[in-house]
């Protein structure tokens, strides 16, 4: 099952505090950018985060889940606490690894 573009549109507008929150569809999903590193994804209508330390210490009971097969675990975002959120993606963003060159 892929992800819905309304509940793209939900996690955008949850997340719309923070500057510069984009994303990439990759087959049917999306990678989800914040300031150009990739904090995580939407997959089957979840918004899992990359399990930094950050995420984890602010998101201690947070459930992890596999966003699809052969993949490592990631955190099951609370995404109704818009503050709570959006102070996670900052935390963690300078754990994040450094965006990639795009090749020409």
């Amino acid at each position: 099952m892929s992800s819905s573009k309304e509940y793209l549109d939900y996690i955008l507008e949850q997340l719309s505090d923070l500057d510069r929150v984009s994303y990439r569809i990759m087959m049917g999903e999306y990678v989800m950018y914040y300031r150009d590193k990739v904090i995580g994804g939407i997959y089957d209508n979840r918004f899992l985060l990359k399990p930094t330390k950050s995420v984890v210490a602010m998101m201690p009971d947070a459930a992890r889940e596999i966003p699809y097969p052969g993949a490592k675990e990631m955190i099951l975002a609370d995404i109704d606490d818009r503050a709570l959120i959006s102070n996670v993606i900052k935390a963690m963003y300078d754990e994040l690894p450094a965006a990639k060159k795009k090749k020409q």
